[in-house]
């Protein structure tokens, strides 16, 4: 009776053994993917432009990735550049809306959105006040 016993606690010992390894097993492959992931994640540089017809004088401008709006009041003159924008990671948004004052009604405003080096998205606004504005969605 008692090897009986023995017989079948070694067989659970030795089964539970073997699954605790399989189970180790397939985790390390999970953390291996896991890490394998992470190298995926991009960087992406943004960078907003505006430009405007002779005469014409860019006052502000409001721009942003994902919901994190950035203005720039006092500007002047007929272009306008945003410093570069590192986005890490999942980049869903991109918005820029810039306001000038026209001299006539066939004065324009152009606003454009640069990611990587590439024009994404453009926008033209006419007349004394312009307002100009575009999104781009990654």
């Amino acid at each position: 009776m008692k090897n009986i016993k023995l017989n079948q606690i070694f067989k659970g010992v030795f089964v539970a053994l073997i699954a605790v390894m399989v189970l180790s097993l397939v985790e390390s492959c999970r953390k291996d993917n896991d890490d394998d992931t992470s190298e995926d994640i991009k960087t992406q540089k943004v960078v907003f432009k505006a430009e405007a017809s002779s005469g014409v004088n860019i006052s502000k401008a409001v721009y942003g990735i994902d919901g994190n709006p950035i203005t720039v009041n006092g500007l002047s003159g007929t272009t306008w550049t945003s410093p570069e924008i590192a986005a890490e990671g999942v980049v869903y948004n991109s918005n820029v809306v810039v306001n000038a004052t026209g001299v006539d009604a066939a004065s324009t405003l152009k606003v454009q959105i640069w990611v990587d080096g590439v024009l994404k998205k453009e926008s033209v606004s006419s007349g004394l006040t312009l307002s100009a504005s575009t999104s781009y969605t990654f």
